[in-house]
């Protein structure tokens, strides 16, 4: 009689908990499954400042800044990833890697994330990325626009060989900076044009003092606040 009396007294509480918890797991399910990265692409030549101004608008504007060529070269530089020598190819090459290897470890870094707001920087670089990116992300992230920082070939050229003296950057040399702004000529800026014929591209003069194009982002930033 007292077990019937504990059972009658504990489990329906008991019973209670369980289902408030399985509630709760599904929920967060749920919100899971619905959850969609916010992003803004980063693009313009190389030298043209995108990382100079992602980290001040990560400063400023809270967002992650996911940067496609560190991704890649962090992946290229771990011992035990089975992408490393492909990786490597491509960048002394100045081509572009697979985009089933980028998305994968974009996507891997925007789940470690905390955060719901990324810039990618470096990326869509052609087609064949914009295609990756649509067919892999399409129920997973929005693209809220295009930060595009125009800057004169001269002058990227210029900014990247000074910043090869420091940088260690296998791809800072006259040599890959000629194929890498091929590439960028060739195939970037018709995915720039692409996006601007959707109206999401916000262009920006990327030969301007550093502190100065900042000045500029901030205020197309606050139209997408």
């Amino acid at each position: 009689m007292l077990k019937n009396l504990i059972s009658q007294c504990v489990l329906p509480g008991y019973r209670q908990l369980v289902i408030q918890k399985q509630r709760q797991f599904f929920t967060g399910l749920n919100r899971m499954a619905s959850k969609k990265y916010n992003v803004l692409f980063v693009l313009g030549g190389p030298g043209a400042g995108k990382g100079t101004q992602c980290e001040k608008i990560v400063k400023e504007f809270g967002y992650v800044h996911l940067s496609a060529g560190d991704l890649l070269r962090e992946e290229r530089s771990n011992p035990s990833s089975q992408y490393g020598e492909i990786i490597e190819g491509h960048i002394k090459n100045g081509t572009i890697v697979p985009v089933e290897i980028t998305c994968a470890l974009l996507l891997k870094a925007m789940a470690a994330s905390e955060k719901n707001k990324f810039l990618i920087d470096g990326f869509p670089r052609n087609k064949d990325n914009l295609e990756g990116w649509n067919r892999e992300t399409h129920d997973k992230a929005t693209v809220k626009g295009v930060l595009f920082f125009d800057c004169p070939e001269q002058e990227c050229v210029q900014r990247c060989l000074k910043r090869g003296q420091t940088s260690g950057r296998s791809d800072d040399n006259e040599e890959s900076l000629k194929k890498r702004i091929s590439t960028y000529t060739n195939s970037t800026k018709p995915i720039i044009e692409h996006y601007r014929s959707q109206n999401l591209v916000m262009e920006l003069n990327g030969a301007k003092s550093a502190d100065e194009v900042f000045e500029d982002v901030r205020k197309v930033l606050a139209t997408l606040e």
